[in-house]
């Protein structure tokens, strides 16, 4: 079995003239045999970093490693073969195909690849009967719960017996009696010695994980008494991407609100002016800055972390945040 590392991956975007970077400079490692849970919300770039483990996105830089193979090398022939060979995968929607039985379901990546259809049924019965629905293996998908359509599509998965196992939000259309059954035939899974990858922003996960990976991790709100702030014409006040962690009203001069553009340009959004605020967005709601605030000319500004805001400003109960 084979270890899994990944080093300073960037997978960027252009949208309407701008970039994206869902994963900047992303570092991560697991060992054969362990289950990595990576936990955030949507939007947080696990679906592109599975995207990029699977040989499906190739990233702007940075490198996979699977054992020997160096992922992010390979030519688009061999990457094929590792996407065949190497890597299983299980989908949130299960995409399991309607007018085939469960047993057809997991044999048919073997199939399609001219295995033997008498061997590649003997294999799906075998992963049928390992996931606990041998006596399900005749009955379509329509027949099947919800969990037990995510069953069969973790056999299909493993059906090549795969290095490194990717799950995407394997237990966001379960209820719980159906989520708890996927989460402990992962945790079963483990034993096999190959590297397993769930993305979810389901904390029942967080206890089976042997490696966890927040990929949008809490932030502990800046605090501290409001504070007044001067600082001189052509200076940063934040950039474009850092983190969220102070709201500001501009009581004397005027700042500039800027995007940097994909080109490297910069596009001016708007100036703001006395008793304006900027940077709230981004600090009720999570997100790295979406654009950059800098000095027009001397400017004099209020700085109110995320409690004293709301307290302060939106005239919310401090006791909401306790």
């Amino acid at each position: 079995m084979s270890n899994l590392n990944v080093t300073g991956l960037v997978v960027e975007y252009v949208r309407n003239g701008y970039a994206i970077r869902p994963l900047d400079g992303l570092n991560m490692s697991a060992q054969a045999g362990e289950l990595v849970v990576l936990l955030g919300p949507s939007g947080t770039g696990k679906t592109t970093l599975l995207s990029c483990l699977g040989g499906i996105l190739t990233p702007k830089s940075g490198t996979i490693t699977l054992g020997d193979t160096d992922v992010t090398a390979l030519s688009p022939k061999a990457l094929t073969a590792y996407r065949r060979d190497q890597v299983g995968f299980v989908f949130q929607g299960f995409n399991l195909i309607a007018s085939l039985s469960a047993r057809e379901n997991v044999a048919m990546p073997l199939l399609m690849s001219g295995d033997g259809k008498k061997a590649s049924l003997r294999r799906a019965d075998e992963l049928l009967e390992r996931v606990g629905l041998a006596d399900r293996s005749h009955h379509r998908p329509s027949e099947l719960s919800g969990g037990q359509q995510q069953r069969v599509a973790v056999a299909r998965g493993l059906v090549r017996d795969p290095l490194l196992l990717l799950a995407d939000e394997p237990t966001a259309n379960l209820d719980y009696v159906q989520a708890e059954s996927v989460i402990s035939l992962l945790r079963e899974l483990r034993d096999d010695g190959r590297v397993i990858v769930v993305s979810s922003h389901d904390s029942r996960l967080v206890p089976i994980a042997d490696n966890l990976h927040e990929m949008a991790p809490a932030a502990e709100p800046q605090e501290g008494p409001v504070v007044e702030v001067k600082l001189p014409a052509g200076t940063s006040v934040f950039e474009q991407g850092d983190r969220a962690d102070y709201v500001y009203r501009v009581t004397q001069g005027t700042v500039d609100v800027v995007q940097l553009l994909a080109d490297g340009t910069e596009q001016h959004l708007r100036q703001l002016g006395n008793g304006q605020y900027f940077g709230e967005l981004g600090l009720l709601l999570g997100f790295p800055r979406s654009a950059s605030v800098r000095a027009h000319s001397d400017v004099t500004l209020v700085r109110y972390g995320l409690r004293s805001f709301r307290r302060e400003v939106l005239n919310e109960d401090s006791r909401s945040e306790d």
